[in-house]
């Protein structure tokens, strides 16, 4: 099946990789010695150059662009001779315009079919899970959601679900926030809409909210503001109204156990791909994940979109400097400016909190070979593949559209993914070039190991190797159609390597905006 333009496979015989014809570095596949010479490109190494890091192919002005992707990552600080080691000491940002051409690659997408084994709802919702789920209003009854929770552990009490084997666990969600905060605003919209987005999720079967009582983020007023109503499956109580911690413990539990029964009556059954939302994630990136792992991801992107899937693309200060090779996708000119609005209020909340954009790459991500948030969010915005940009969302905010979208998170890995699953994402696909280990219950997480030493080294949290794109042994179609296949046997309810130990409840950090007072 052909989606994308076809991609040869590297050299294995050469020392670095050339992206594109327009570029002035090149990216070491392995560590580069000073003295050694690339033959290809007339050039002979001055300094050691770190595998998955960048050497000038040719003499760089002071104040010139550097280019990566045939796109600016940055402008020399100083001359750069060619044969140098290009990194943050003699990289900086500046600014320069951006053709937004809104919609100008819009294109047509093939259609195909693929099924995975879902489990479908009574309203006709199509989990890839079947938990029953403890969320907390504030962080004063996280304690108690825990100790229900913790009932239930396999681990722990592996009699506790012996006889529900199509349960897949109880999780308590809890997060510090609920209180100190104003009663309205954007603060306690975003959470409101983070539980409620939870609470609706076809992966729970049943949730149980649980509050303190006094505390601002009223259970009743956060129900009545998503348009939510306490029914059988949704029960909400307070530990005040209970009567104390322990009673509150007790009767999440007994709770929990009359809901096991019917949460059990569910089968599988084969289903349609385009119920499969897709939230994409990178953590952890380095020098090859605009190589190997991104592209190998938005390879399945495309597969999955044109399967009639959908797949969120987040973290906007990781795509800035690369938006406009979104919004050049955008089905209409107001989705992209839509984006380019977000990507103007990230400006302005960097500049009111004296932060930057470019204060996003990491310390891991500069030892793996990023310089730049422009060079990051270049290889970051390949995991969306190359079919159009068919919406925008708000944190948290449900996602209606199919096929790709974006939804405006932070960068941080677990805020992001929240409100991906929060907007309904039943599937997340999580890339990381320096070992990021990560969960996010109730939705599974699929981890792609960007280079073959991560995945060699870290094998019980890793699910796909990617290393061979860099290594020429294969393509980013083959593997992104060994990715797109595990996203099916994923959500069948293979069990990825984050579910096998555990992962995922933890990880539950809503977006908080606003003053704690």
């Amino acid at each position: 099946m052909e989606l994308i333009a076809k991609t040869p496979a590297f050299d294995s015989s050469a020392l670095f990789i050339r992206l594109n014809p327009l570029d002035n570095v090149l990216i070491a596949r392995q560590a580069l010695s000073e003295g050694t010479y690339l033959d290809e490109e007339n050039v002979t190494v001055s300094q050691p150059v770190p595998s998955g890091h960048k050497v000038a192919a040719v003499r760089i002005e002071q104040g010139q662009p550097l280019r990566r992707y045939g796109q600016i990552i940055g402008f020399a600080s100083q001359p750069i001779e060619a044969g140098q080691h290009v990194h943050v000491h003699n990289v900086e940002m500046g600014d320069f315009s951006r053709d937004y051409a809104f919609g100008v690659d819009a294109h047509e997408t093939p259609k195909t079919e693929a099924f995975f084994q879902g489990i479908v709802r009574a309203d006709g919702r199509v989990a890839t899970r079947n938990y029953i789920g403890i969320l907390t209003s504030v962080n004063c009854s996280a304690t108690v959601a825990r100790a229900i929770a913790d009932r239930f552990r396999r681990d722990i009490f592996p009699e506790a679900l012996a006889d529900y084997p199509n349960i897949d666990g109880v999780v308590a969600l809890t997060h510090g926030s609920g209180c100190a905060i104003d009663s309205k605003g954007e603060a306690i919209d975003l959470l409101r809409r983070t539980l409620a987005g939870y609470a609706v999720h076809p992966n729970f079967a049943a949730v149980l909210v649980v509050g303190l009582g006094c505390e601002t983020n009223q259970i009743q007023d956060m129900l009545d503001s998503q348009g939510l109503k306490a029914s059988d499956q949704l029960r909400a109580f307070t530990i005040q109204g209970t009567g104390g911690t322990s009673k509150t413990i007790a009767s999440g539990i007994a709770q929990v156990q009359s809901l096991l029964p019917q949460a059990n009556q569910v089968t599988r059954e084969s289903v349609s791909a385009r119920h499969l939302i897709v939230g994409l994630q990178c953590g952890g990136s380095d020098g090859y994940s605009g190589i190997t792992a991104n592209p190998e991801l938005g390879n399945a992107v495309d597969r999955l979109v044109a399967a009639g899937g959908t797949a969120i693309l987040s973290e906007t200060p990781e795509i800035y400097g690369a938006e406009h090779l979104l919004t050049r996708r955008a089905a209409s000119q107001a989705i992209g400016e839509k984006l380019v609005q977000r990507i103007h209020w990230w400006e302005d909340y960097c500049q009111r909190m004296n932060a930057e954009l470019n204060n996003n790459p990491s310390a891991g991500n500069k030892a793996g070979g990023l310089t730049t948030i422009l060079e990051k969010s270049l290889g970051a915005v390949a995991k969306a593949g190359s079919t159009n940009l068919m919406g925008v969302y708000e944190y948290a905010e449900a996602v209606r559209a199919q096929g790709l979208v974006f939804m405006d998170t932070p960068g941080y890995d677990p805020v992001s993914a929240t409100g991906q699953v929060a907007g309904g994402a039943n599937l997340i696909a999580f890339t990381t070039g320096r070992g990021s280990a990560y969960g996010c219950a109730p939705t599974p997480s699929i981890k792609l190991a960007t280079n073959n030493r991560v995945f060699e080294f870290q094998q019980e949290d890793m699910d796909v190797n990617c290393g061979g794109i860099a290594d020429g042994t294969t393509t980013i179609e083959e593997r992104g159609a060994y990715v797109f296949q595990m996203m099916l046997d994923i959500a069948s309810g293979a069990r990825s390597k984050s579910e096998q130990h555990g992962y995922g409840q933890n990880e539950f950090v809503p977006w908080h905006i606003g003053a704690v007072t």
